[in-house]
């Protein structure tokens, strides 16, 4: 066989491969609003969720970003600031763990409700969900989670599974990730016990 000849079917087979892992992907049928983006997490909304109605159910203070090395400049955020509090919170959870990931760069989609939230994961994976409040999808690199369970505790839990999933080349077992992303939350709830 020519070297034209081998190079010519390596680019057909790879054509191939490509063509049926289209095929086999999944639309998640998640209904697409607002979309911010910041250096860690682009963060996509469903459609009719505030932003500003997030950022304070999310509860990240000026501690949060002090702990993850951000500057602090001011004391109230609003919704601009969304993603610019995330990304300092996932600083802060890899911190944590002491798993830095400096060039991560993920998505958060964020449903309406928990129904919504069930029917993406029903779309996903053709079964029903055990969660109606968040759920991480390592193969996209996506948490969905659902707007009023928008908060530190979940989605440290769920940052927690995107630490451990894109730290570690060989990936240790479900009960780890599930330990290490409870340790995330563990952390979080301590140090809110502590603030005034």
């Amino acid at each position: 066989m020519t070297p034209h000849l081998k190079r010519s079917g390596l680019i057909c087979a790879a054509f191939l491969i490509l063509l049926v892992s289209e095929a086999r992907a999944v639309s998640d049928g998640f209904p697409s609003g607002k979309t911010l983006s910041g250096d860690h997490f682009s963060v996509v909304l469903a459609s009719g969720i505030d932003e500003g109605s997030l950022v304070a159910r999310l509860g990240i203070g000026p501690q949060h970003r002090i702990l993850s090395g951000r500057s602090v400049t001011g004391l109230t955020f609003s919704g601009k600031d969304l993603p610019v509090l995330l990304d300092a919170f996932f600083v802060w959870a890899c911190d944590i763990l002491d798993m830095q990931l400096y060039s991560y760069k993920g998505t958060i989609k964020v449903a309406a409700n928990g129904t919504q939230l069930k029917d993406v994961y029903r779309r996903l994976y053709g079964k029903e969900s055990f969660s109606d409040k968040g759920f991480y999808v390592s193969e996209t690199n996506t948490i969905y989670i659902a707007a009023g369970d928008f908060t530190k505790e979940i989605l440290g839990h769920e940052i927690g599974h995107v630490i451990v999933g894109n730290y570690f080349v060989v990936q240790p077992p479900a009960k780890v990730h599930e330990v290490l992303a409870g340790y995330i939350e563990y952390q979080i709830r301590k140090l809110d016990r502590r603030d005034p």
